[in-house]
């Protein structure tokens, strides 16, 4: 089953390029729904006025993603006036829709943890235990590691090391996928408007037919034709 990260980002667009993420979200998730992917939102930040966003981060899972993808990645344009400023001029606003290089987080198993005994420590060299009670645990996959002594039982100590190290690992993890996203909106920040693969019009935000007319073409090879057979 296949599994990607998508980003719909406003970039560093105005107020109306947050709406239209808003309402791209909305035909987006449709589609999700309609296809039977399954999908979670993983983070949604506002736009400065009410009902706008600044991006959505969405989680898609399933075996239709990227014939799905194939019609929704890359810059959206919606053609309107701006509800936010009456008189302005602009008519076209664009927004931009990728897919995050990111690695989901997952749980971790313990068959990815190796564990060291050694011996605990203590002040003064009072409580010091003579055994090897103490245990370092490691997440082999992130190379993530904690120390455990609070028991003179290693068995209990290996146990505290377990939990201890998912949620070190779960809070590396998610500190890397924040740096990661934080690097992807950089890299998104100026959206590029050309090639849009949708496009949408009006305040009611109805996709564009584009329909693609050879009329002009038609008629100009007719008059060279007929142009040749008089001559």
């Amino acid at each position: 089953m296949n599994q990607k990260i998508i980003q719909i980002t406003a970039g560093r667009g105005p107020a109306e390029c947050c709406w239209v993420v808003a309402q791209v979200l909305k035909y987006f998730l449709d589609d999700i729904r309609y296809t039977g992917i399954t999908y979670s939102i993983m983070q949604r930040v506002k736009g400065i006025e009410n009902g706008t966003l600044q991006s959505a981060t969405i989680k898609l899972q399933g075996n239709e993603i990227n014939s799905l993808l194939n019609s929704w990645l890359g810059t959206v344009q919606w053609i309107g006036t701006s509800t936010f400023r009456k008189y302005h001029k602009r008519k076209n606003w664009f927004v931009g829709i990728y897919e995050l290089d990111l690695k989901p987080i997952e749980k971790i198993a313990e068959k990815d943890i190796v564990f060291k005994t050694m011996r605990s420590s203590g002040p003064g060299g009072q409580h010091v235990n003579k055994v090897n009670s103490a245990v370092r645990a490691t997440h082999k996959l992130t190379d993530t590691s904690v120390v455990v002594m609070d028991s003179r039982s290693q068995h209990q100590n290996r146990k505290i090391a377990v939990e201890r190290l998912k949620t070190k690992v779960v809070e590396v993890q998610l500190e890397q996928l924040k740096k990661s996203m934080v690097d992807e909106w950089e890299n998104h920040l100026n959206v590029q408007r050309g090639n849009p693969i949708r496009v949408f019009k009006g305040t009611d935000f109805k996709k564009k037919r584009e329909t693609k007319t050879f009329k002009n073409k038609r008629n100009q090879l007719k008059n060279d034709l007929y142009n040749q057979l008089k001559n």
